[in-house]
């Protein structure tokens, strides 16, 4: 009789999920306490949009430049890291061999099972160092182009995140208290649905991880605002 083919589901964007909150988290925050300071400093919207939008703009270069710089950096460890187990394959290929067998018995396989699995990577010494990465020092070979798509996705996701505190300021030009009401509602509700989204995708409870995410992102921009405030009135 027939069976129908077991499936398993993954997730396998850790990366671009970390990146789009690492942006988008900042793009919120950092761009509302911007324009909620501003607010109780000058009465033109025009101005506040205006120093909103140069804010993101530059947010979003710093924070991409930041991705692809720490991108870069965990590509070029991974390759100076290989590059040394190459050569202690070849070098040291005893003390190696009695690292694979730790690693194995860690598993609770015997010598007697560990024997052939040294003879195999002994034949293939660029699958014996792919283990040691993984298995020793629990490295993975970054993807190809990591580093700029990094450094767009976190950019990206600055820009889009850092457009919804500012747009109640585009939409409702006349009255600056008014935008900022609406401001901080629409934020709020970002940063619930926004944490919602990440849970769903990285398999964590959606309405807790959404809790979470209103929680420290409304903290943090409760705590930029407050400090905005604060150096606006000693102004």
């Amino acid at each position: 009789m027939p069976q129908t083919p077991h499936t398993e589901h993954h997730f396998t964007a850790g990366e671009s999920v970390r990146d789009i909150v690492i942006g988008m988290s900042d793009g919120l925050t950092v761009p509302f306490a911007l324009a909620a300071g501003l607010t109780g400093a000058v009465s033109a919207t025009r101005i506040i949009v205006t120093a909103g939008l140069a804010e993101i703009a530059a947010g979003s270069i710093a924070m991409g430049l930041g991705g692809y710089l720490a991108a870069r950096s965990d590509a070029d460890h991974y390759a100076s890291e290989r590059r040394r187990e190459e050569r202690e394959v070849v070098e040291l290929a005893d003390r190696e061999r009695a690292e694979v067998a730790d690693v194995f018995r860690d598993y609770g396989l015997g010598d007697e099972e560990i024997a052939p699995v040294l003879r195999a990577f002994e034949a293939r010494p660029q699958a014996w160092v792919d283990f040691m990465m993984r298995f020793e020092l629990g490295l993975e070979a970054p993807a190809p182009g990591r580093a700029l798509k990094s450094a767009l996705t976190i950019a990206g996701a600055y820009v889009a995140g850092g457009l919804i505190p500012l747009s109640p300021y585009m939409l409702v030009a006349h009255d600056s208290s008014r935008a900022l009401n609406i401001s901080v509602a629409v934020t709020l509700v970002a940063l619930l649905v926004f944490g919602h989204v990440k849970g769903r995708f990285t398999g964590a409870k959606p309405w807790k991880s959404g809790l979470q995410t209103l929680l420290v992102g409304g903290l943090a921009a409760a705590a930029a605002f407050a400090l905005a405030k604060l150096l606006g009135g000693g102004a």
